[in-house]
């Protein structure tokens, strides 16, 4: 496939321009058109909300009640893991009269199905040189076969907007080199930049679409750096924002997960979770097969195009893999899965290719069908889940999109009870061993809620009440404690409900609740250590030009303060 290469005005490389060029032909768009309308489908049938979903949401309702980027009131703490999913929410959360859930859904099923468009069209581009006359969407029947795929399109994560970002920077980056009009170069360093506000991780992906620009277009010193500037300064001005408004370097997110550690054991276990149910490794050995026997030689630009995805998919498999995978089935390894399909997405369709991939969709049939992991029969709160099978099975409701349809959820009515009962400001506890709730009082103007699952719960409840989590989402106190030995992935922190008396409540804490009077105390010592109070300043302060510059230059230390999450345990104030 040795090509000549051709310049633009810009000094942008171009695949030649010449007339045996084909057009896509008619069949080829319709495989495409149908591919996409069945994963639609697909993704619609299994439509559904994420209780982390709807955690995302409540800091949205905040943002439109005009309270900033929070999850409480006058709590500056960064819960959603994807800005830039937050600004979208936001903006579409304007529209009169839809609930947030449903946009939140629609909106991840539409951004879905947009990025795989974007990936089937940057195939084609990809392969338009080699002048073959069809292609067939090979890789996108994994995308439809696979349950993640179809179960966090409509999740309220940032999944579909992830997808979207995937292969819409890459079809900008085919179509900026491979053809003759392709876009200025800009524009796909632009997009390319958007990764860490997309997901932090996809930093990642970010650095390899962006040296692959600068290779393929060759702008000379001031242009690259030009390129680099225009790609950087979003997430730069983000960050700066993050640092001063929030106090730290890092989502907190990447506080409470311990991002900076690596569990490579547990990380593998998340992979082989995904390959080994669906027999993953078969469809992607036949795509590989495929693609080889389709190429009698690769030019740079094909091979920098391909590398791209390629090599974005192992940085962020590694990466998943090392801080250790997650709890939900699948999810945090769709980025890197769907990386490595895209070059494979559609391929030529010959003789040969065509019984490979008539072996691609009959394990597509196959695996869409019946092959699940072995727990998504009776998923639990434990371990690695099928996320959406549990909240289905526990809320009583195939489809839970809305709030409401998670106070179903067994131990939720007693808990808006108990909410409800409170006539005054008041820290609420839960004795975990009789699933009883305390309400102790406080000189605090407000309800402080202690609690564990918090998305729904968020959104069922008033935005004033305060609902500070034991994992540490919400709550600045658990994110900076020691993490539990062996805990859950995405769990690894939780802080006991003492804490939030020692906190909130009005000391000293009566005997004869859940909790000892003794303990209150030893954590409340513990919070009056000067790297505490610092930290509960930080984010509690009112936010003055002087507390968002102590927040700036805090935030390069205050990631790593840690303390026992046992309150008998002496802390030592440094």
């Amino acid at each position: 496939m040795a090509q000549t290469s051709t310049t633009t005005g810009e000094n942008t490389p171009a695949w030649p321009s010449r007339s045996w060029f084909p057009r896509p032909s008619t069949w080829t768009w319709f495989g495409f058109g149908l591919v996409l309308v069945v994963y639609a489908d697909l993704a619609w049938r299994r439509r559904w909300m994420s209780d982390d979903g709807l955690i995302v949401l409540r800091t949205v309702r905040q943002i439109l009640a005009g309270n900033g980027p929070v999850f409480n009131i006058g709590e500056r703490v960064e819960t959603n893991t994807s800005p830039l999913w937050t600004v979208v929410l936001s903006v579409l959360g304007l529209l009169p009269g839809v609930p947030l859930e449903w946009i939140s859904v629609v909106t991840g099923l539409v951004f879905s199905v947009a990025g795989l468009f974007f990936g089937l069209d940057g195939a084609r581009r990809l392969y338009q040189p080699l002048a073959f006359h069809g292609l067939a969407p090979a890789g996108a029947l994994v995308v439809c076969a696979l349950p993640p795929f179809r179960d966090f399109a409509t999740s309220g994560l940032e999944t579909g907007l992830i997808t979207l970002w995937l292969g819409g920077t890459w079809w900008l980056l085919v179509r900026c080199v491979s053809t003759v009009d392709g876009p200025r170069t800009w524009p796909v360093a632009l997009a390319a930049g958007l990764g860490p506000l997309v997901r932090p991780d996809l930093a990642l992906f970010s650095g390899v679409a962006l040296v692959a620009l600068l290779v393929l277009s060759r702008p000379g010193l001031r242009g690259a750096l030009g390129l680099v500037a225009v790609a950087a300064v979003l997430p730069l001005a983000y960050q700066v924002f993050r640092m001063g408004y929030y106090g730290l370097l890092m989502p907190n997110a990447a506080l409470v997960k311990e991002a900076s550690e690596a569990n490579w054991a547990r990380g593998w276990a998340y992979l082989v979770d995904l390959v080994q149910p669906y027999w993953l490794w078969l469809p992607l050995s036949v795509l590989a097969v495929a693609v080889a026997t389709v190429l009698s030689a690769v030019d740079k630009t094909f091979a920098v195009l391909t590398a791209v995805p390629v090599l974005g998919a192992v940085l962020l498999s590694l990466y998943v893999i090392r801080v250790g995978g997650d709890f939900m089935h699948g999810r945090m390894l769709l980025p890197a899965l769907f990386c490595l399909l895209l070059p494979v997405l559609a391929l030529p369709l010959t003789r040969v290719t065509a019984v490979l991939l008539l072996v691609v969709g009959i394990w597509a049939i196959v695996a869409a069908g019946s092959l699940r992991p072995p727990y998504s029969a009776a998923p639990r709160a434990v371990g690695i889940t099928d996320e959406r099978a549990f909240w289905s099975r526990s809320t009583g409701h195939e489809h839970p999109v809305l709030a409401d349809d998670y106070a179903d959820y067994p131990s939720m009515p007693a808990t808006l009870d108990a909410i409800r009962a409170v006539k005054g400001p008041a820290v609420l506890i839960q004795d975990y061993s009789t699933r009883r709730w305390y309400a102790y009082p406080t000189d605090r103007p407000y309800v402080t809620v202690a609690a564990d699952s918090m998305g729904a719960l968020g959104l069922l409840i008033p935005l004033e009440t305060r609902l500070r989590d034991g994992y540490g989402l919400a709550n600045p106190f658990a994110a900076h404690s020691t993490s539990l030995p062996n805990g859950r992935t995405g769990h690894q922190k939780w802080l006991p409900p003492v804490w939030e008396l020692a906190n909130s409540a009005r000391l000293p804490i009566a005997e004869g609740g859940p909790v000892r009077a003794a303990d209150v105390a030893a954590a409340r010592l513990a919070l009056d250590c000067p790297e505490i109070v610092a930290i509960d300043a930080s984010v509690r302060d009112p936010l003055t030009a002087g507390r968002f510059a102590d927040n700036l230059i805090g935030s390069f230390t205050r990631g790593s303060v840690r303390f026992p999450r046992v309150a008998s345990v002496p802390v030592a104030c440094g």
